[in-house]
């Protein structure tokens, strides 16, 4: 359910958005990205990308060498991609409730096309996933 909503409200938003089309995702299946299992209230997908990032990342970055460093880097930008679409999805609905955060969602949304686009750069290139223990429930 969390995670149809976030899918939904990213699908709407998407469409009613001006900008030009972008593939942020890779073709998977709903099960593969569903969050929607355990109890609700607690969908943080931001937070634990962070902790990904800060916890799983940065170290194996800093442990690696070479191509091994390149693609956990790249994986890096993926995560960072999830979780600025996370990050904007959260703030426009602050917006459409009123709440003034127009500078933080045009900076949010300038970190997010900066990694899509570094993504684009090096695309066919091999991209590192890190296994994190984390959960939303």
């Amino acid at each position: 359910m969390k995670f149809t909503s976030f899918l939904l409200g990213f699908a709407a938003t998407a469409i009613a958005s001006p900008i030009s089309k972008r593939a942020v995702f890779s073709q998977t299946t709903y099960d593969d990205l569903s969050i929607s299992g355990g109890t609700a209230g607690n969908a943080h997908v931001n937070q634990i990308a962070n902790d990904a990032e800060d916890e799983a990342f940065n170290p194996a970055i800093d442990a690696a060498s070479g191509e091994a460093a390149d693609a956990l880097q790249r994986g890096k930008i993926k995560n960072k991609v999830l979780k600025l679409t996370a990050t904007i999805l959260k703030l426009q609905a602050q917006q459409a409730q009123g709440e003034d955060v127009a500078d933080k969602l045009a900076e949010e949304n300038k970190k997010l096309q900066n990694n899509i686009s570094q993504d684009k750069d090096e695309a066919g290139k091999a991209s590192t996933f890190l296994a994190f223990d984390a959960t939303t429930s």
